[in-house]
């Protein structure tokens, strides 16, 4: 019997496929959550987000009688991080590959999109159908899925991301990274916009050091937290740093002008 199986990362559309399943009866045997981890212990989703996933999400698909299974790639940020080159002229020098090329982003291809591949490649493509969270309003991903085993549900049902969106709130499941960003992403990740760069700063300062410390060491490759840009995470540092002290100016003298 086929089964049936949503890829599923806690946005709006993946959130919304599981929904749309659950309301209009589509079969669904199982849902898979790739969780990237920075480290063994730390993961790489940003806390609240994880925390939503794991303590809101899982739970409530259990209640519809869903199973859900966390996978993990054999490797984290931190094995590629501290990977010492074979080849080139930069082996053999005890140089670590560091922080990865900015663009497209090469840990997701390694350990968000790999133990999808590894759950999936022990399986005939003929005995099962994967749901993918894709709107009608992103047709060139659509077409990708023509002739496949892959299918989305937010298509069948003519939904677009703004009525996805919309779907979660109505069940109170919209991840909290949806109040500052756009869409989610590994809280290290060197495309992270400004305002995700500021949220992690303020709220988790703990895991924004981390990455200053890294970017301290003086054998990397990958010396700069964007190799893209050119922009390390210091420079973030120093921006955040004068971007605060304007607002303590400000607040200084407003309040001053109460007086």
């Amino acid at each position: 019997m086929k089964k049936y199986i949503a890829s599923f990362s806690g946005g709006k559309d993946s959130t919304a496929t599981i929904i749309l399943a659950h309301e209009r009866g589509d079969p669904l045997d199982i849902i898979i959550f790739s969780e990237v981890m920075f480290d063994e212990n730390t993961s790489g989703e940003l806390p609240e987000h994880i925390d939503f996933v794991k303590n809101k999400c899982i739970p409530l698909f259990a209640s519809w009688g869903y199973e859900t299974k966390i996978l993990h790639a054999k490797m984290n940020y931190m094995d590629i991080f501290m990977r010492e080159p074979t080849r080139g002229k930069r082996a053999g020098m005890g140089l670590k590959t560091g922080f990865p090329m900015a663009g497209k982003c090469q840990i997701n291809r390694s350990i968000k999109v790999q133990p999808i591949k590894d759950f999936l490649k022990n399986m005939d493509p003929e005995e099962y159908m994967q749901y993918l969270g894709i709107a009608i309003d992103e047709p060139k991903r659509l077409e990708r899925l023509r002739g496949t085993n892959r299918i989305s549900l937010l298509e069948k049902y003519g939904y677009t991301e703004k009525m996805a969106l919309e779907l979660c709130k109505k069940y109170d499941l919209l991840s909290p990274i949806y109040d500052f960003a756009p869409r989610g992403g590994c809280w290290f990740c060197p495309n992270a916009r400004h305002e995700e760069l500021k949220h992690l700063r303020t709220y988790h300062r703990d895991l924004w050091d981390k990455l200053l410390e890294l970017e301290n060491r003086t054998d990397l490759i990958g010396n700069i937290w964007n190799t893209l840009t050119k922009k390390s995470m210091h420079d973030n540092e120093n921006m955040f740093f004068w971007e605060d002290a304007q607002l303590t100016i400000f607040d200084y003298l407003k309040g001053d002008d109460k007086n």
